[in-house]
C-alpha cells in the first residue's frame, strides 16, 4: 500500500466535505447530530460487541490495568457517549456568530464573525467514546474530521464511527465530513500530521509519548497537552473531612484520566492532624502513598518519594505527597513540577483561595473542588475535543467555540483608500 497517498486520499476527501458543511444550515447541522445519537443507540449491541472483542485482546497482550479501563465501554460509558452527543445537538451554534462590529467614519461597515476551522485530524488512544464525541462537535461546528484511533480499539472505533456516518448521512452530512483511518500503521500518523492545505489543525489525545511523536512530527498547528500532573493543596485553614472527600474523588473516582491527581501538599501547620487521615484513607481506598521526609516521619512505612515522583503522571493508584511551608511553596512547587492542567486549593481563607486561583499557571484551577471536573461535558460543553495547556488559540477543555476561528466582513459602497 502506498501509504501517503492512502492518507492523502483521506485528506482530500475531507477537505470538499468540510466545504459542504460550511453551506448546512444550523438546523440541518443539529438534525445530523441528533441522528447521530438516535445511530449509536440503534446499534447498541454491534458497538458493544466490537469493545468486548477490543478488551479482551488487551488484556490477553497484557495491557495495563489502567489502560485497559480507558480502553472499556461499561453501559454508563455507553449511555454517557450517547447523551454527550445529543447535548452537543442542543448547545448553541457559534458558527456565523457576529463577535464585533465597527463602523468607520468614511463609512466602511466591517463585521468580525465565527467560521470553522475547516478539517481537523484527531489522533487519539484507548477511549472509544472520543470517537463520537469530537465527530459531533465537528459536524456541528461545519468542521470535517478525520479521526485515527488506537489499534488497541479499532474494532470499537469503527463501529462507533459507523453508525455515526449512517446517521449523520440519513439526514444530508456529506459522506465524508467523518473518516476514520482503518489502517494501525505508525507512518500513517506521520503522513495524516503533514497534510499542509488539506488539514487545518490536529488535536492528540493519548499518553505523553503520542503527543511528542505528533508534535516532532507535525507540519500544520497541533493543540495538545503532554501529561496531566494535578495537584491538590489542603491548606491551614481547609475542613479536613471534606478534603478527603475531595481527594478521595480526585485521585480514586477515575484515577486513569489525565485530570486524576497525582500530588497533594499538604500545610505544614496542619500536617500531624490531617496526614493520619490521609494514611488511614490510602489504605482504605488501595491507594500507595510516595511521601517526601516529613511525610515519612508522620506515616512511616510509606515510600520515599524521589524527585521523579514530582513529575509523574502515574495514571494508578499512587500518589506523591509533600509537607510544603505554607501557600508560596505549594505555588511554586505546583508551577515548577505541574504541567499546567489542573490544580486545586482546599481552604476556608477566601483571600489565600484568590491568591491560589491568580498565581497558579494551569489551564483550570480550582477552589474547593475536585480536579476531575475538567472535562467539556462536565463545563456544560456536553462533550470535548480534549484539552490544552497551550495559551495560543485554546486553552484547558475544547468544546464547540474552541473549534471556530473567526474571519472579518467588510462592507463599503466602492470606498477606496487615500
Amino acid at each position: 500500500m502506498d501509504i501517503q497517498a492512502y492518507i492523502r486520499g483521506f485528506g482530500t476527501r475531507a477537505l470538499a466535505a468540510s466545504r459542504k458543511l460550511a453551506v448546512l444550515s444550523k438546523k440541518e447541522r443539529i438534525a445530523i447530530v441528533q441522528a447521530m445519537a438516535d445511530e449509536l443507540v440503534a446499534q447498541h449491541d454491534a458497538i458493544v460487541a466490537a469493545n468486548q472483542l477490543d478488551v479482551a485482546d488487551a488484556q490477553a497482550a497484557g495491557m495495563a490495568p489502567a489502560l485497559v479501563d480507558r480502553l472499556t465501554l461499561t453501559e454508563k460509558r455507553f449511555q454517557a457517549m450517547v447523551d454527550g452527543v445529543r447535548t452537543v445537538a442542543k448547545l448553541t451554534d457559534p458558527v456565523g456568530r457576529v463577535m464585533k462590529r465597527i463602523r468607520r467614519p468614511n463609512g466602511l461597515r466591517i463585521e468580525k464573525i465565527r467560521v470553522p476551522l475547516g478539517v481537523i485530524a484527531i489522533i487519539f488512544e484507548s477511549r472509544p467514546n472520543v470517537t463520537a464525541d469530537v465527530a459531533s462537535l465537528c459536524v456541528k461546528t461545519a468542521n470535517a474530521v478525520i479521526l485515527r484511533g488506537g489499534k488497541e480499539a479499532l474494532r470499537s472505533n469503527l463501529a462507533i464511527a459507523q453508525a455515526l456516518k449512517a446517521g449523520g448521512v440519513s439526514k444530508g452530512m456529506p459522506e465524508d465530513a467523518v473518516q476514520l483511518i482503518d489502517i494501525t500503521d505508525h507512518a500513517a500518523v506521520k503522513e495524516l500530521v503533514q497534510l499542509t492545505g488539506l488539514v487545518d489543525v490536529v488535536i492528540p489525545r493519548g499518553g505523553e509519548r503520542l503527543v511528542r511523536a505528533v508534535v516532532e512530527n507535525a507540519r500544520i498547528p497541533v493543540l495538545k497537552h503532554y501529561k496531566g500532573v494535578c495537584h491538590v493543596y489542603v491548606e491551614a485553614t481547609a475542613d479536613l473531612s471534606k478534603a478527603i472527600t475531595v481527594l478521595d474523588n480526585a485521585k480514586c473516582q477515575r484515577p486513569s484520566a489525565c485530570n486524576a491527581a497525582e500530588t497533594l501538599l499538604v500545610d505544614r501547620s496542619i500536617a500531624k492532624k490531617f496526614l493520619p487521615k490521609v494514611g488511614k484513607w490510602a489504605k482504605k481506598a488501595g491507594v500507595e502513598l510516595r511521601g517526601d521526609e516529613e511525610t515519612c516521619a508522620i506515616l512511616p512505612g510509606i515510600a520515599k518519594a524521589t524527585d521523579a515522583d514530582w513529575e509523574e503522571e502515574y495514571l494508578s493508584l499512587i500518589l506523591s505527597v509533600r509537607v510544603v511551608d505554607g501557600i508560596d511553596q505549594a505555588i511554586d512547587h505546583i508551577n515548577t513540577y505541574g504541567t499546567h492542567h489542573s490544580d486545586a486549593i482546599l481552604s476556608g481563607d477566601i483571600f489565600v483561595v484568590q491568591r491560589f486561583m491568580n498565581e497558579v499557571d494551569s489551564a483550570a484551577v480550582y477552589a474547593n473542588a475536585s480536579t476531575r471536573f475538567t472535562d467539556g461535558g462536565e463545563f456544560g460543553m456536553g462533550a470535548e475535543m480534549g484539552i490544552s495547556t497551550d495559551k495560543f488559540h485554546a486553552r484547558g477543555p475544547m468544546g464547540l467555540e474552541e473549534l471556530t476561528s473567526y474571519k472579518w466582513l467588510v462592507y463599503g459602497e466602492g470606498h477606496i483608500r487615500s
